[in-house]
């Protein structure tokens, strides 16, 4: 069998092996496979060119700025200096250099609205995510105000009055970062984080607008140009159907700041390198989206968008993880051998892969169904309903091991700060609190297959996707036993209600793993990949069979990791 990575033969023995001459894109041919697989050979072909430009920055030219937007966080001036109360963000040149690089050259905000790297429409979803989780293997932090932007853009496009979407939508998509407008949403607050029915920021009618009073705990990219808020209009109804969506600019029509002000900035564990504060409402001038009543409704519009995206940057940032230690396995000696030569090292790498791969293969067919549900096809609704938090909460959970025994892959010199292993454990932890804890997402799960079955869908789909792929009946007949065992569980927690819900974490946990079994033994078959295949297997095995832990050996995953990592 081949190798996951193209690289892996010839590496050079080397002190610390270094992946800076390693191209992203071309070292991943999994990707470029599955892109093959759920992108049309015209698209593939036209889109490849700034996907290999993609994969050539990371590692080199994005590597260098992310470490240093890093460690030079954005600083908060309150004044000129003349005196005068005029708040700006400074940010280093790096980060900024990033910004065009993301907002700019490979239109990461926009592409899902216009034209872009080379097509003459809006990209495809599964290509937008391809360029996130390649761009997520340098920079998480500046993915999140491109994340914010383009589920901005699409909530407002979909919900917001037609003039406001007029007036703004130019910029949201715009070409150069100085005609760019930036886009956050400021929901949260210090008694209201996940509990967006304690919302007590108030909204009071003002002509034909609204004026916001309150504070929001936490505000990612604080200083962008346009944010949804959530807020409670005076004489609202208390709890969530009190609750309205507006939409808040930083500067007013007459080029005046709205009344709002950035009270502080976080100091963050990770993604240092975007600015994230609280921000005081003094009255702050905004526009209702939609219908009053149905804020977090329309709100739940931008949080999926970011929870999406927020797995596919756990799975990119797995993957670069997984680089850095394949590269240190081969690359470096130990007691006389190659570490990649050493059993017990296998054994945890193959480990490491086998998450890394399975991240990957959800992400794509996540990305296909919200392409189909987005084209208003009633399954691929259902598909995304459950498949956006059921992503969300496993692989930003495996990303926090991943990148964690990565650095330990590394030694030592991994724990240090001049190397990427440190961040990349750092910014992982962020995905599992950012747009909902493991502990929400994965209620929301429970309550997907409550409200709309959509648990039931995702099994009908993959039992009908792994008939047409031609997967082998044997494999299908227990993948097709383990699938429907995953939906009874969770169907059991669903229906239990409150009762239920201690079990959210389990049972979401066994319908990713027997999901990502059938999309992996579908994508082997589709592909003709024998490697894809035995990474089901090893789900089935590792993932969704009890083991004994004393056993005296595991065979199976001892031939995987010789056959797939030595090739």
């Amino acid at each position: 069998m081949d190798s996951f990575t193209a690289a892996a033969p010839a590496v050079p023995l080397r002190v610390q092996p270094e992946t800076r001459d390693v191209n992203a894109y071309d070292d991943d041919p999994s990707l470029g496979a599955l892109l093959g697989q759920y992108l049309s050979p015209t698209d593939l072909a036209v889109l490849t060119p700034a996907l290999r430009r993609l994969g050539g920055l990371v590692g080199d030219r994005l590597d260098d700025l992310a470490h240093a937007a890093d460690r030079n966080p954005p600083v908060l001036h309150h004044r000129d200096r003349t005196g005068d109360d005029r708040q700006r963000i400074e940010k280093h040149p790096a980060y900024v250099e990033m910004e065009r690089l993301g907002f700019g050259e490979f239109a990461m905000a926009a592409m899902s609205h216009r034209p872009a790297l080379g097509l003459e429409r809006p990209v495809p979803h599964a290509a937008k995510y391809a360029v996130q989780y390649l761009f997520a293997q340098s920079e998480f932090g500046l993915l999140c105000p491109i994340s914010m932007t383009d589920a901005l853009t699409r909530t407002i496009r979909r919900y917001g009055d037609p003039a406001l979407v007029e007036r703004y939508l130019a910029g949201l998509t715009a070409e150069t970062l100085d005609e760019q407008i930036q886009g956050a949403m400021f929901m949260t607050e210090r008694a209201a984080g996940s509990d967006v029915a304690a919302t007590v920021t108030r909204a009071v009618p003002d002509g034909d607008g609204w004026r916001l009073y309150g504070d929001k705990w936490f505000c990612s990219n604080a200083d962008a140009g346009l944010a949804l808020v959530l807020a409670r209009p005076d004489g609202a109804p208390d709890g969530i159907k009190g609750v309205s969506l507006f939409l808040l600019p930083r500067d007013l029509p007459d080029g005046s700041h709205n009344a709002y002000r950035i009270v502080r900035l976080k100091d963050k564990l990770g993604t240092r390198s975007m600015a994230s504060g609280e921000i005081t409402l003094e009255g702050a001038t905004a526009w209702m989206v939609g219908a009053a009543g149905q804020g977090f409704v329309q709100m739940a519009e931008m949080v999926n968008q970011s929870r999406l995206s927020n797995a596919v940057r756990a799975a990119g940032m797995m993957r670069r993880a997984l680089r850095e230690a394949l590269a240190v396995a081969r690359g470096r000696e130990a007691f006389g051998r190659r570490l990649i030569e050493l059993p017990l090292q296998r054994r945890q790498l193959m480990k490491l892969t086998l998450a890394t791969e399975q991240a990957l293969s959800m992400s794509m067919f996540t990305a296909d169904a919200l392409a189909r549900a987005d084209a208003g096809d009633d399954e691929g609704k259902a598909l995304r309903r459950i498949l956006t938090p059921l992503l969300k909460f496993r692989v930003c959970r495996d990303a926090r091991k991943v990148t964690g025994d990565a650095m330990e892959a590394r030694g030592g010199v991994g724990y240090i700060e001049e190397w990427i292993e440190p961040r990349l454990v750092r910014d992982s932890h962020l995905g599992s609190i950012w747009e909902g804890t493991s502990n929400i997402v994965a209620l929301d799960v429970l309550r997907a297959a409550r409200k709309e079955m959509a648990h039931v869908a995702l099994a009908g789909a993959l039992g009908v996707r792994m008939a047409d792929a031609g997967v082998a009946e044997e494999l299908r007949a227990r993948l097709t036993g383990l699938l429907a065992r995953a939906t009874a569980a969770v169907d059991t927690a669903a229906k239990a209600g409150a009762e239920g819900d201690h079990r959210a974490r389990a049972v979401a946990s066994g319908l990713y793993h027997a999901a990502s079994a059938c999309v992996l033994a579908c994508d082997g078959a589709l592909l003709g990949d024998r490697r894809r295949t035995a990474l089901a297997e090893l789900v089935i095995r590792h993932k969704l069979t009890p083991r004994d832990p004393l056993a005296e050996h595991d065979h199976d995953l001892d031939a995987a990791a010789e056959a797939l990592l030595l090739g």
